[in-house]
């Protein structure tokens, strides 16, 4: 069995707290009065003080409906730049194991063409020169 037993702490006994019950009731404040001297001034009120605000304007049911499909358009981007990166990777690995031997190959090709060419020419220069 339990037993319920109140505690009175002696630092806290001229406290609000330790006030009559009938004291609550009788409040002289108004609640202009009491809104107004709010510690929090509005024009510090930053833009992510009045968003998170919204929060509680916005029902639930529509609230997860937007986290869903910001999470799925999240997920989506991740996906579509996963695949960008792995097309990209395997395009240029793809470039220097093929293209670029290629490339190297092509020009060896072309300055053996261009030497030939240069020793037909040498070749037709010195034949006119004996003729």
């Amino acid at each position: 069995m339990v037993k319920v037993v109140e505690v009175v702490d002696e630092d806290k006994a001229g406290s609000i707290y330790a006030e009559s019950s009938s004291s609550h009731g009788s409040s002289t404040d108004s609640l202009a009065s009491i809104s107004s001297s709010g510690s929090l001034d509005e024009s510090t009120e930053s833009f992510f003080d009045r968003l998170t605000a919204l929060v509680d304007i916005v029902p639930p049911k529509t609230r997860a409906s937007i986290s869903s499909r910001v999470s799925q358009t999240t997920s989506w981007i991740k996906k579509s730049g996963k695949f960008a990166g792995n097309a990209v990777w395997i395009v240029t690995t793809s470039a220097l194991l093929v293209g670029l031997p290629l490339a190297l190959s092509l020009e060896d090709e072309a300055k053996i063409v261009a030497q030939e060419k240069e020793m037909m020419a040498q070749q037709q220069g010195q034949q006119v020169l004996t003729l």
